[in-house]
């Protein structure tokens, strides 16, 4: 194995000798220079993984050399060892990306340590985040094998998304696929735990998680305070694991003060769970009571148009005498008006904004092979996610409600999973076309793989006609109907689609903020 190649510039280089005979002990190979220019010309001229840089050096110092190193070899780490301890030093050198800063004297253990840091990072974390899921995986394995609870299974899937993301930027893979089966399994019991107690919650809510009908009294009414704004932000389709792979960006200007899974109700579609979470009531009674502003599956024209009217009838329930608005965003011209917006409700007690640009995501998957290459699997839809997140106008717009001390209260209607397994069913024209559940007459379909829920008004669900029922698909099973069933099961293939039973889906993040001082 080659040696670790370091080039130490210094221009008291002849005292270093000590330093090098002990670095060589431990397999580095190291290069003295003695100026900024010498230095420059050899890192042109040969390989080195890693230059150890005198800050104080007469003619081109330290800090002159970094700057010229680094315009023709930005990722070179490059170690500053300094006698100067001035924080505006310190702040220029970081400021110039260097891997890390020594104050001399240094020790060769001192040197050593910040070799391996700078050097070794990514592979020491590998080697100890890989030892830790192995000792974890079999006390995971036990523990599915003993949920029986909404709480259990909460609390087990926020277990699981921290492993993912550990385990996510492993160079090696094999530690990934193992768990991937891990979750697999999950879902597979998660699903068995949904079919036996979904209805019992429906039927008794006072044993039930809190659904996605209950979330607006119980979770976002009690928080909202006359004199004090809140941005109510509903991003759809946000899972756990995205909400995760955002919050380091919004814990920059916000405060974490609560944070929990919520249950969406089934279907986990948008034209039911954010309904209900707008209403307060469950679907059924949704229709029953405000017919005008709900539409079946089968019935032309938008499902969620009348969110607002929705929000307003909650309001006026709850007595509710707050100033409220509120806006959906659907496009980039909404998103940029955001900053205006926030700035012009601050004196109001609750704005509600709906942000559909994940559901776009997830949707354009199935449609845009750019789209399907570059979020193939979670790794890479969280991905996209993040990059879509880091330069979207949402951003900016949540850094300005912090700036008007905005409490944000973030949550979702439901979740997505990515589908793998078609299954074959049969229905007729007025069945729905949804992917991931069905409601219609005549459905023939395999019943060990689906919830079946033969009379909707046990799930608090409309009953389009006589003899109608809904079926769920549990894990990652997306349903296909007979006619081109090869064209459509490879067009939906390995998508990411919701409506029916997982935890992706069903476990869906409830964020309270308050705004960093």
């Amino acid at each position: 194995m080659q040696a670790i190649q370091i080039l130490w510039v210094d221009d008291e280089v002849d005292l270093l000798k000590p330093h090098f005979l002990f670095l060589q002990s431990r397999g580095y190979e190291t290069h003295p220079c003695s100026n900024g220019r010498e230095a420059l010309t050899l890192v042109n001229d040969q390989h080195f993984d890693v230059v150890l840089l005198d800050e104080n050096m007469p003619g081109l110092n330290g800090l002159e050399t970094l700057s010229l190193l680094k315009v023709e070899h930005p990722n070179l780490p490059v170690i500053m060892v300094t006698k100067n301890e001035e924080e505006h030093i310190m702040e220029e050198a970081i400021g110039s990306k260097i891997s890390d800063y020594l104050i001399k004297p240094v020790n060769p253990n001192q040197i050593l340590l910040s070799l391996k840091k700078t050097l070794d990072h990514q592979s020491l974390i590998t080697e100890k985040t890989t030892f830790n899921y192995q000792k974890e995986f079999q006390k995971i394995s036990l523990e599915l094998m003993d949920i029986n609870t909404f709480e259990d299974w909460g609390n087990f899937y926020k277990k699981l998304v921290f492993w993912e993301l550990e385990l996510q930027d492993l160079q090696d893979s094999s530690m990934l696929e193992i768990f991937e089966n891990q979750l697999k399994e999950a879902n597979a019991l998660f699903g068995k735990f949904i079919d036996q107690n979904y209805l019992d919650w429906i039927e008794k809510p006072e044993s039930s998680p809190l659904l996605s009908h209950q979330v607006f009294k119980q979770k976002v009414f009690p928080r909202l305070k006359e004199g004090s704004p809140t941005l109510l932000l509903v991003i759809d389709n946000l899972r756990w694991d995205q909400w995760k792979t955002i919050e380091p960006l919004i814990t920059k200007y916000f405060q974490k003060e609560e944070e929990t899974i919520l249950y969406s109700i089934l279907p986990t579609a948008t034209q039911y769970a954010r309904n209900a979470f707008f209403a307060g009531l469950m679907p059924a009674k949704i229709k029953q009571h405000y017919p005008q502003y709900w539409k079946d599956d089968h019935e032309e024209g938008g499902k969620n148009l009348y969110e607002e009217d929705l929000l307003a009838l909650q309001l006026s329930r709850l007595h509710a005498e707050y100033k409220a608005n509120y806006i959906k965003v659907t496009n980039l011209k909404a998103a940029k008006s955001l900053n205006n917006v926030i700035q012009k409700h601050k004196q109001e007690t609750l704005l509600t904004v709906v942000y559909n640009f994940v559901d776009m995501i997830s949707h354009a998957k199935s449609e845009m092979e750019i789209i399907k290459e570059l979020a193939s699997d979670n790794k890479g839809y969280r991905s996209l996610t993040e990059s879509w997140f880091k330069n979207s106008p949402l951003l900016e717009a949540l850094q300005t409600a912090q700036k008007e001390n905005y409490n944000i209260i973030l949550t979702t209607d439901h979740g997505t999973i990515n589908v793998t397994s078609p299954l074959e069913v049969v229905g007729d024209k007025e069945t729905s076309i949804n992917l991931r559940y069905k409601t219609g007459r005549n459905l023939q379909y395999p019943k060990k793989k689906v919830l079946e829920v033969n009379d909707p008004k046990a799930a608090k669900l409309p009953n389009l006609s006589l003899n109608s029922k809904f079926i769920f698909a549990k894990e990652a099973n997306y349903f296909v109907y007979p006619q081109n069933y090869h064209h459509y099961a490879n067009l939906f293939q390995n998508t990411y689609q919701h409506g029916g039973i997982s935890m992706e889906e069903m476990l869906i993040p409830f964020v309270f903020l308050t705004p960093k001082k």
